[in-house]
């Protein structure tokens, strides 16, 4: 049951508001992640995983690596 504040004649308010007090919920711990997002990580991981391994085990790979080798032999002025 609720009452209602009334205003006397000075102007101050008597009377009470009874019921449920709003504040803040309990309180959530977000640390870690669940069994959904740890499938979706996996999923996304294993994904990268072989993209990466299917471009660098080809020709692409073997090209790029070849590349970023003779750029660091010529800039320690080796090659």
């Amino acid at each position: 049951m609720t009452t209602r504040p009334t205003r006397s004649i000075t102007g101050s308010i008597t009377g009470s508001i009874t019921g449920p007090v709003a504040g803040p919920g309990p309180q959530r711990d977000e640390r870690g992640i669940t069994t959904a997002e740890y499938a979706v990580g996996t999923a996304a991981g294993a994904g990268l995983a072989g993209l990466l391994f299917t471009l660098l085990t080809g020709g692409l790979g073997e090209s790029l690596l070849n590349t970023l080798f003779e750029h660091v032999l010529g800039l320690l002025g080796i090659g």
